[in-house]
This record gives C-alpha cells, structure tokens and sequence, in this order.
C-alpha cells in the first residue's frame, strides 16, 4: 500500500555521482536499462529516483549493490548522443529513502519513501560561525583548486541556509563518492554543514600539501634538471612520509639481488650493474628505460651456469635409439661412439654432426631421440629461407623491437647451457643485402671460438661449448665449404624396401593404429600388403609418403568400422587397391628381346635409384649429335665425351675412320619432362652409341653406371646402395660398376647383394666385350674379355666413407 510520502517510480543507479536536492545537474548515461529508465520517466512525466552504487565495478547492480538514500528528481532534458549514448539534465527535487526494488528488468523501479523538506532553522551564535567557517574553507579551496572558479563561491554566500550550503558546495566539491552520500544521508541541516565542513578542511589540507611539495620540487631544479620533474616529486614524497628513500625503488634494487644472485662471468655482472645504473637515472616512463628493462629481463633469464645432467650410459642410449628407429646403423655408431669418448673424456668439447640425406629417412627424429638418450634439452632451429645475419646473431638493442638472435634465443628456450641444437634444414640458408647468415653460423660451429659467442644484442660472450650442435641438410652442395669443413658429416641413404618393411610394422602401423582409434585386431596388414604399398604407392627414399598410405588405409578400416558394422578388416596384397584405388607406380619392365641402341643405366634420385634408360640412333647425315630428353650439361658433355673417345677406337670397334662426317648420332633420354643431369651415365652413352653404330644388340639383364674420359677410363659415382636397390626391384641380373667403387658394396643391403652379379670396370673396352651380342662384335675382335674380377654374392673389402 502507498502513501502520500510512499511512492513507486523508475530508479537509475549512478556510479560515482551523487545528485543533491535543488541542484541541476547533467551527465552521460550508456547502461541500457538506465536508458529505458529515463524514457519512461520522460514519457510518464514521473520522477527518477537516482541513488549511488556501492561498488563502480557492478554493471547490473541489485538492490543490496545500492545506497539506501538517494534523491528525487525530474528529468529536465535529455539528449541522444553517438555511440547509443544519453546526456540528461535532471533536477533534484528531495531526498528520498530505498525501500525496496520493485523491479529490475528491463529497467529499475523502486518503491521510495520522500523525506520530508527541512525546516527552517533559527539562527544561533554557533551556527553563523559554523557558516562563516564554511565560506572560508570553501574561498581557500577555490584559491587553491586549479579547475574551481570564484563564480561558485558567489552562490554560496547569496544563501544563508545551512542546509542548502552543505549540499551546494558538497555537489561542486571534487570529493570521494562515499564522503558525498554520508552528507546526503544526513538530514539535520547543521549537522550535515559539519560534515561538510570536515571534509572541507582535509581537502584543503592536502591541497596545501601538493603546493608545498610542488615548492620544493621547484626549488631543488635547475634548468638541466628539467626532464626530472617526476622522479623528484617522487623523491620529495618519500621524504615527507619519512622513508628517505629507504627501499625506495624496488625495482632497482630487484635487479641488483638478481645480478648478485646469478652465476655470471665478472665482465656480464659488470656490464648489467652498469646498465642498472643508466635504469636508475632515467626520467620515469622514458622509452630508453623500457629498453634498458627489456634488456636487464633477457640477460638475466639466460641459463647462465644451469646445466642437465648428462646420461652417458651408452647401453641404455642404445636402448631407446634402437626402440625409435630402425636401420640408420652408422648414425647410431656414431652417436654411442660419442657417448663413449664422453664417458671416458668429460671435458671433450665441440662436438658438431652433420646428418645428410633425402627427405624422410629421419634426421630430425634421430637427433630428437638422442637428445633423449643423452638427458639434454632439444631446440630446435629452422634455418630454411634464413636470409638476415641477423637472426643469428642478434640485432643492436639500439634498433626499436630488437631482440637476441635465434642461437640465445634457444638456449633461452631449453633453459641449461648445455642443450642439444638442433640447426634444421641448415643447406637452405640463402644471403642478400642484409649478410650472410651462413657465414654468421662459423663462429657458432667452431669449438675455438663459441666459447666467447657475442651475439649482437647481448653484447657480453656467451659459452657455447657444451652445446651439442647437430645439423641437418638434404645436400651437401649449397653448404659453404668453411661451414662445412666444421662438422662431421653422416649420411642417412635411402631406405631399402626391406627396411621401408620393417619400419612399417615397427612403428608406423603401430602409431597410425592408436592416431585412428583402431586396435590392433581391428586393421590387419600382411608383410605382402605392406610390400605392394611401398611398390605400387609410394615412390620416396624415406617413409613419410608410406605413413600418409598407411593412414589412408586406417580411414578405410575406420569407416567399414563404423559404418558396416565390420569387426576386422584384413589387407592383403591382393585387395590393398579396394582400399588406395589403382596402383601409382610400376616397376620398371625389362625388354623382352635385345635392342640395338637401348641401354639401361642406372639413376640417383632424391627419392631413391631408377633405371634410366639410353636411347641411340645413327641414322646418315652430315655428322651432328643430337641430345634429347632434358639434360643438364655435365650430361651434354658425357655424350661429346663418349663421342670423343669411339672416334679414337674406331678402328678397334670395326668402324669407318669418317664415320662421325657421314653419320648423325641422336641419343635420347626417355621421360623427356624430368630434369637429368650427372656424369654417371657415361659408359651407358658409350655403349648405346657403339650399340647403333655397330648393330650389336646390348644384353637386356644388364646395367651400368659409372663415368667416362676421353681415354675409356670408367671413374667413380655415388649413390649406389640406390641404384643397385633400382637395379635388383627391375630384375637385373648383372651390374657394372668403376672398381673403385667395389668398396662401397659394404653398404649395400646383403638381400640385394645376393641376388646381383657386379663386375667392375676400369676401361670401357671391358663393358662392351660382355655387354654387347657376340655376333654383334665380328667386326671388332681385338675387344679384351673382362677379367674374373666379379663380384656376387661374397665378402666385399672394409671401406669407410
């Protein structure tokens, strides 16, 4: 039930306001339930109730969130403004006490008890001098308020009601929100000037205050000191509390326990106190100070003297080498060999490796797995398509947004000064205007000098020498020599089918399985399924193409799961195209009869060996060569080579002393669109050349590789564990090879080794005496017979690369 003084209107909660009665006031509103309030207070033409929040932070304040007193107003104008925005204009008509919210959606209403007016008061002795008093507390805080104006004080003094005074000036007083609503709640007029009166006098205390400190700052300046103007407030203000500084900036004083505190060289420690000297004379909020701070953060978050400790047990290194990976036997020697000197030389240093070989054959897992096995922390470092010596080495901390270069930043990362780096990808550098990254990395790699590491931003030597820096590359050729000639290159060759087998069924299957949601019994995989994957899908050195066909037939067995209710599915090399479509690639078919002019060479790829083949025509002409199937010009120059050396042999090989003015000579390289380049396919261009020029068939069982000069000497390749892994998927039965390169039979698969006869070569006249048809070579009798120097399936000499 309502009464006369009981009344129920829209209510609007202020946030550091407070509205007085009798006063016009206008501000901003952006709440939307505000918003609506005050339409509704508008278009009814009822008052406002406008009480003060507790808390500024409440966006939806209750009713416990709310002053008990506020005022009733009327809302005067009200003016919309960008941004969903409100300036109103209220005028406060009395005050009025909460009782209870009514409703809070979609804007607040209250039920409000008015107050009732004040009644005049008598005038006492005692309240003309409270008033008095008012007005001088009031002139000497306009006299000392910087955004006051005398007009205000004229209003004051045309009144001499108490009442009205105290909430005049306490609705132009700049003070806290809770000292304005203890003088609203108060409602006997000469009380409330006392409050009033109360919060005056501190005001003007602290008013004063700020003046005398000013005085003294300005005092203790001179005209250099000009840019000092706020540390020296701050100094005089520590003064008049009494701490005289004692403590006074935290900060610095921070810095100074943590240089103490850290492990570092004398000259670091030197440099940083200095540092923390410039910090402590610069202005307050300067931008050098910012760099300064951000330059004390990263030094001193260097691991400075924090070291792992190092696990150089080499049977359990073997361990988990053995349990990440198979094959790679010669990156494992290595490794435990490492670990062995370390267990016997601690103090051994500069230890660089260099891990070269195609794409995904594992060098980055392999250095991940001993980082593992040794107990260091791993970072890595992509160098691919670094081109500013500055990612290395840091940029000068004068440069705005400079920072470490990637080498701190990564021992920052690992946390210890003896991590395992792992320098990804280190063959792509490339260098333009901005320097030489490679040239950078020298200093990096090289165990006499990386103990004084500067990087740029620093500025103080780092050590680098317990770092283990393992490097990785796909080629050796675009590493500068210097760079080079400091690490210890291994190669990683091309995986054997075999090895692609047992990979498979060790690990990729396994983890391709768990990744999928499939147990073991749910996908099964023959070793011939496996096999027809690696042949008929995959065509790579590594196994990353394998891992992405062997998840492609976890998807498969996923949704027959799923989808057809399947318990097992079961891949067999006689449906794995029901679950990868057709077969992908090949083998390479041998000829069925001997070809005159048709030889097979032998191919290094980046994905493993191929049989190329080599194509001769003679056909008559005025005497050109032609050379056909994209070729490199080491290729071009074989072929003039062979050329050469046939015109040399002619009367050897029953040829007409003119025949290269009567004859045009085309050699082609089938698979015209793929780039071709080497000199190893120089005895195959002999041979099909003498092949067409004599009409002596080439035996279809057989290969070659190997370079040739002017005088048929056969030189030495690479590349040919991958060319005999070529040779022996396409069913060659005979190789021929430079005997210089029998030593490297050691490294290729015993499988492949078994099933090949290799005959090495030093002359060419040995390669065309067994490769040609007999009854091709009548006219050319005089050919030697290669010697018994073969080699099959036997004991090949220890070679070491």
């Amino acid at each position: 039930m309502e009464t006369n003084l009981q009344k129920t209107m829209p209510a609007l909660a202020l946030r550091g306001l407070t509205v007085f009665p009798n006063m016009l006031l206008h501000f901003d509103v952006g709440r939307a339930a505000s918003i609506k309030a005050l339409d509704e207070s508008m278009g009814s033409g009822q008052p406002i109730f406008l009480v003060a929040q507790r808390d500024l932070a409440v966006e939806d304040p209750q009713e416990k969130d709310l002053y008990s007193v506020g005022t009733v107003c009327n809302v005067r104008q009200l003016l919309r403004l960008p941004g969903d925005n409100v300036r109103v204009m209220v005028e406060g008509l009395s005050r009025g006490r909460l009782l209870e919210m009514t409703q809070t959606e979609p804007y607040l209403a209250a039920r409000v008890e008015e107050l009732p007016a004040e009644q005049p008061v008598r005038r006492s002795a005692r309240t003309e001098a409270l008033i008095r008093q008012t007005y001088e507390l009031f002139e000497s805080f306009i006299e000392l308020a910087p955004k006051m104006t005398p007009d205000i004080l004229l209003s004051v003094l045309s009144s001499e009601d108490p009442g009205y005074i105290a909430d005049y000036i306490a609705q132009n007083l700049p003070m806290r929100t809770g000292d304005k609503q203890a003088i609203l709640e108060e409602l006997r007029p000469v009380r409330r000037l006392e409050r009033l009166c109360q919060s005056l006098r501190r005001e003007v205390e602290i008013l004063e205050m700020e003046q005398e400190l000013q005085g003294k700052v300005r005092e203790q300046l001179t005209r250099s000191q000009r840019d000092y103007v706020l540390r020296e407030q701050m100094k005089v203000i520590q003064q008049e509390l009494g701490e005289d500084g004692a403590g006074g900036d935290s900060e610095l004083a921070e810095y100074r326990q943590r240089i103490a505190g850290a492990k570092l060289p004398r000259e670091v420690a030197d440099k940083l106190n200095k540092e923390v000297g410039r910090l402590e004379k610069q202005p307050f909020g300067s931008a050098e100070a910012s760099v300064i701070r951000g330059y004390l953060d990263t030094v001193l978050e260097l691991p400075w003297g924090k070291k792992t400790k190092e696990r150089v047990d080499v049977a359990a290194a073997r361990k988990v080498l053995d349990a990440d990976h198979f094959g790679l036997d010669k990156v494992k020697e290595r490794i435990l060999e490492f670990l062995a000197v370390k267990q016997l030389a601690p103090q051994l240093r500069g230890q660089i490796l260099c891990l070269v070989g195609p794409p995904g054959v594992g060098k980055t897992s392999i250095a991940m797995s001993m980082a593992r096995a040794v107990n260091r922390k791993l970072s890595r470092i992509s160098l691919g398509g670094v081109h500013d010596e500055a990612e290395i080495r840091g940029h000068r901390k004068t440069y705005v947004g400079a920072m470490p270069g990637r080498i701190i930043a990564a021992v920052r990362q690992a946390g210890t000064c003896n991590p395992l780096l792992l320098l990804d990808e280190i063959d792509k550098l490339g260098n333009d205007q901005r320097g030489d990254p490679a040239s950078a990395l020298l200093e990096v790699l090289d165990a006499e000098q990386n103990s004084t590491f500067r990087d740029h931003y620093l500025e103080v030597p780092f050590d680098l020498s317990d770092v283990l820096f393992i490097t990785t590359a796909n080629t050796l050729d675009t590493i500068p020599r210097p760079l080079l000639d400091r690490m210890e290159v291994i190669e990683l060759t091309s995986y054997t089918d075999e090895e692609k087998l047992q990979i498979a069924k060790r690990h990729l299957l396994p983890r391709e399985r768990k990744r999928h949601g499939l147990r073991g019994g749910q996908l099964k995989l023959t070793d011939d399924a496996i096999r027809e994957v690696i042949r008929g899908y995959t065509r790579e050195s590594g196994v990353r193409i394998l891992e992405r066909r062997l998840a492609a037939l976890c998807r498969k067995a996923a949704m027959r799961v799923v989808s057809d209710g399947v318990k097992s599915v079961h891949v067999t090399g006689d449906n794995v195209e029901e679950y990868l479509g057709v077969r992908r690639y090949h083998p390479e078919r041998l000829s069925r009869t001997e070809q005159v002019g048709v030889v097979n060479g032998l191919a290094w790829t980046s994905v493993g060996g191929e049989i190329l083949e080599v194509e001769a025509a003679v056909v008559p002409g005025t005497g050109k060569v032609e050379l056909t199937g994209n070729l490199g010009d080491v290729m071009k120059e074989s072929a003039h080579a062979a050329l050469s050396y046939i015109r040399g042999r002619a009367a050897a090989l029953g040829l007409p002393e003119d025949f290269y003015q009567k004859k045009d000579i085309h050699v082609h390289f089938p698979e015209g669109a793929v780039p071709k380049d080497g000199p190893s396919a120089g005895i195959a261009i002999t041979t099909a050349m003498v092949s067409a020029l004599t009409g002596a068939p080439v035996r279809r069982e057989i290969a070659m590789t190997g370079e040739v000069t002017l005088r048929g000497r056969v030189l030495p390749i690479g590349g040919l564990k991958e060319k005999t892994m070529a040779a022996y998927r396409s069913g060659i039965k005979t190789v021929f090879l430079p005997a210089d390169n029998l030593p490297d039979l050691e490294d290729i698969d015993p499988t492949v080794r078994a099933a090949l006869r290799f005959v090495p070569v030093e002359q060419v006249d040995t390669v065309l005496a067994e490769a040609l048809e007999q009854a091709g070579q009548a006219a050319a009798p005089d050919l030697p017979r290669p010697h018994q120097s073969t080699v099959a399936s036997r004991e090949v000499p220890t070679f070491r690369q």
